[in-house]
């Protein structure tokens, strides 16, 4: 089960996706209407030169969709199948210009949300014979936090929180402020809604603790040990789900997933990412 029930929301994509195309178009594509006669019609295909998981090919539509409202897409593949060097994931007719100016904000869509995906699902992967869950966190490109978690959980991983307002995690710097993590918790709970999860961040056994006597949802162990952690787990003893962070590369998930944490949460799958090679070629 996720931390959350995220859907992508297709109002939000399209105000991204006109986003991008002002900033890419701007007052024209002076290049494109200088040569190409706006009537003209062309086939083009969009061909993956890397191997992993596909996500935005539904963005992508929406951006040469914007543009030539008449567009004819025949997808090959679709968001969360693997894909190969060398596979046709879509074939499309639209106007010349509309497929060309469109094509680097069509691409940086499809070529970064495919990046997540597929990092994704290699630490999806590196945890199969665990319990555990890779979540992602809130280190997202500023304006596509939705684009990025939905890739997120089309490479097979589950959304952690979506901003500050659907969920409570008390790091470090809230309990400082509070007085405590006991302070911090009796504060947070006399003000929300019931049924809001409360996540507190430790970093050692003596605030593991102290926040599994407040009966909090969540308990983080921040930046701890393998050692560390598997003495937290005996001491959680399944009372609440707990959630390991820190420094959480491919070798190491595997070996955390191994001591019974339940989510390993991974900047990286967002804030680190590796473009998918896909090439757009007209026919």
């Amino acid at each position: 089960m996720g931390l959350t029930d995220f859907e992508i929301d297709l109002s939000e994509v399209d105000q991204i996706i006109k986003k991008a195309l002002q900033e890419d178009i701007g007052s024209g594509d002076i290049t494109t209407t200088s040569i190409i006669p706006d009537s003209s019609l062309a086939k083009a295909k969009f061909i993956s030169k890397d191997t992993g998981i596909l996500a935005g090919l539904d963005v992508a539509k929406r951006v040469f969709e914007l543009l030539h409202e008449n567009l004819i897409w025949q997808p090959a593949k679709k968001d969360g199948d693997r894909i190969q060097n060398g596979d046709v994931l879509v074939e499309f007719k639209a106007s010349n210009r509309a497929i060309l100016s469109g094509e680097r904000t069509a691409l940086n869509f499809a070529q970064r949300m495919s990046g997540i995906a597929t990092k994704t699902s290699r630490y999806v992967e590196a945890v199969k014979d665990y319990k555990t869950e890779i979540i992602d966190t809130r280190k997202t490109v500023p304006g596509l936090r939705m684009l990025d978690k939905y890739s997120v959980k089309t490479g097979g991983g589950t959304n952690h929180r979506i901003g500050l307002f659907d969920m409570v995690m008390l790091k470090e710097n809230h309990i400082r402020i509070a007085g405590g993590i006991s302070k911090a918790v009796d504060q947070v709970r006399s003000s929300i809604e019931a049924g809001i999860k409360i996540e507190v961040e430790t970093t050692n056994l003596s605030e593991v603790k102290e926040a599994l006597n407040k009966n909090v949802d969540i308990i983080m162990l921040d930046n701890m040990t393998n050692s560390q952690m598997s003495e937290a787990v005996k001491l959680i003893n399944g009372r609440v789900k707990i959630e390991a962070s820190g420094e959480m590369n491919l070798q190491r998930v595997k070996e955390v997933a191994a001591l019974g944490v339940d989510y390993i949460s991974v900047g990286a799958l967002t804030h680190s990412v590796e473009a998918f090679d896909i090439s757009q070629q007209v026919v």
